[in-house]
């Protein structure tokens, strides 16, 4: 197992563009190899004193932030999907992004603990 996760400062008034946007792309990973990905919506993320998501993602008055990440089967599969993403013009950015994509944050991992559901 491989997790690529992901921190985004969305507009607030974007967040139905923003889930459109993800489930579109979600279909496009899965023929890729992803086997699960989680979109999550600003519920509770406070402002912290020192460090914060929001601080993080440089995030304005009137964005909400959106934690994602996808489960890939391992690191050699993932790198292999990106590889071949790159020449699928599914892919290409549309017109408008409903988010910033220069504040996006980007990691990914390998897990060292897994509780099943």
């Amino acid at each position: 197992m491989y997790v690529a996760g992901f921190v985004i400062p969305v507009p607030e008034d974007k967040m139905e563009a923003y889930r459109r946007w993800a489930e579109n792309g979600a279909a496009l990973f899965r023929e890729y190899g992803c086997l699960e990905i989680v979109e999550s919506w600003e519920d509770n993320v406070p402002h912290g004193k020192y460090t914060d998501f929001h601080r993080a993602v440089n995030a304005v008055e009137g964005e909400r932030i959106v934690f994602t990440w996808q489960v890939w089967p391992d690191k050699a599969t993932l790198e292999a999907a990106e590889a071949r993403m790159a020449g699928d013009k599914r892919f290409e950015a549309p017109d408008e992004i409903p988010f910033d994509p220069s504040r996006l944050i980007l990691g990914c991992f390998t897990p060292i603990h897994v509780t099943g559901r």
